[in-house]
Parts: structure tokens; sequence; C-alpha cells
């Protein structure tokens, strides 16, 4: 679904006013391109801005003109005192808008679907926002299930809602404990396991992934059914968290699993 026109477009709506009103509740939508999938893939959009209307549009009409129209009825041009009062950090689009974030029982319904036709993704205990969006937007372009971190990283903050350019929208995006994970055999990468070249991952799997720095905690191990290795160099330490997620989202896509086309 995709709104026809944001309050700030009815008679007599001031969109910095509706913005004011919604930011502490609402997804800061952080640039065109995050503006473009969340309307895409069915964000409710309450009010969005843009310092350059023209040029937002000429964006649209070049790399979105599905939501091309969508975009017409939504932005309102502010000027750059006014854009730069309502963001924490200007994006080089010149674009923001909010988004109502998706019921938590959704996501979890999503999840928790024992017939699945696509991984979720574990993140346990990630520490970086920027890697943890940029795996958000990994799982959305392979079609996974979901993301899910455990720990105190919130999923949903704005610096991953930024890195994920919009793509929590695509896919279900969850914090959860270790005992709350949905169904499914888990898969955990860990550079003891067996070499994950031989082997084929079911698409109702659980890829886990441990932090950037201790790699998997002892729960999320002890929950482990089965311990997956990269490839890797000798004398090499680690991948980036989100190579490794694309690796093996990779490998599962090549082996039998498929990006949704729809």
């Amino acid at each position: 679904m995709t709104e026809s026109a944001s309050p700030a477009h009815r008679p007599g709506a001031d969109p910095v006013s509706v913005w004011r009103g919604l930011a502490e509740g609402s997804v800061l939508l952080d640039g065109f391109h995050a503006l473009k999938h969340a309307v895409r893939f069915g964000a409710s959009v309450p009010v969005a801005v843009t310092v350059d209307r023209a040029a937002a549009l000429a964006l649209a009409d070049e790399l979105a003109p599905d939501v091309r129209e969508t975009l017409d009825a939504l932005l309102t041009e502010v000027s750059d005192k006014v854009y730069a009062s309502l963001v924490p950090r200007p994006h080089p689009t010149a674009v923001a808008a909010l988004a109502v974030r998706p019921s938590r029982e959704a996501g979890l319904r999503a999840l928790a679907r024992t017939s699945r036709d696509a991984p979720v993704v574990v993140l346990d205990q990630p520490r970086n926002l920027g890697n943890a969006g940029a795996v958000i937007r990994l799982a959305a372009g392979f079609g996974a299930a979901g993301v899910v971190t455990t720990g105190t990283l919130d999923p949903w903050h704005p610096t991953v809602v930024r890195g994920g350019a919009g793509l929590h929208f695509a896919t279900a995006v969850e914090r959860l404990t270790v005992g709350e994970l949905p169904p499914g055999p888990v898969f955990a990468l860990d550079p003891e396991g067996e070499d994950i070249r031989g082997l084929k991952l079911p698409d109702d799997a659980l890829l886990a992934f441990g932090s950037e720095r201790s790699g998997l905690s002892a729960e999320l191990r002890a929950r482990a059914d089965h311990l997956v290795a990269l490839p890797m160099r000798p004398q090499v330490s680690s991948y980036n968290l989100a190579t490794s997620v694309a690796m093996t989202l990779y490998h599962w896509s090549a082996t039998g699993g498929a990006p949704a086309t729809a």
C-alpha cells in the first residue's frame, strides 16, 4: 500500500508542525532512496519534505517511475534552514520523510511462519549500527524472511535505517532474545565449523552471525544445530559482518534458494 497524500498536503496543514508532532514515534527516512524503498514496499508515510521538489521528482522519473506519482503527492518543499532543523544529518539528496513503524505483532507473525521459503538472518549481539543497516539491505535484496538482532542494538535506530536505505519495510526486522528466536534449524557461522561450500542451507534456516568483536555468544552457540565456516585464507582473522552475511546468502541462493521476484 502507498499513501495518496500526506497530512502536510491537506488544506491548512503545516509540514513542519506535522513533522514535529510525529517525529518521536516515527521512523526517519533519510534521503531519496530510503523514501523510495519505503513507499515501494508499502510503508505508511505521513509527511515528506525536500529542499527541491523538482530535483527530487526528476530523480523519481529517472530511478523510480513506479512511485513517482506517490512521491509527487507526498513531497513538500521547505527551505534549507527548515530541512536542516528537522534531520540530524542532512542527506545529499536533501529529502527526508517520516514513516509509521510496522507493528511488532506483524513482524513476529512473519518470522514465526513455519513454511518459510527463505532464511531468517540472526545478528547475535551486533555492535555497529552501519553494519546492521547494510545487513538489512542485503537481506531485503536476497528476499530473506527477516532480520533478527539479539542484544542491545535497536535494529530500527535511525543510523541503521539510513544504512538499510529504507529496506526495513521490505522484510521483517525485530529484536529478540535467543530464547525467542523463530523456529527452524540454526546454522551459526564460526571459524571452527564445517566448510559452507559442502552444505546446502535449507530455506527455513536461521543463519546466525556473531558480533564483530567477540563472535557468537555462548547462548547462541548452545542453540545452534550446525556450525558453518566461510572459506578464509590462513592468518586472515575475519570478514566484515555484512560481507559474511552476503557470502552466506549468496551461497544459499546459488544452491537452490532464490531471491523473491515479485
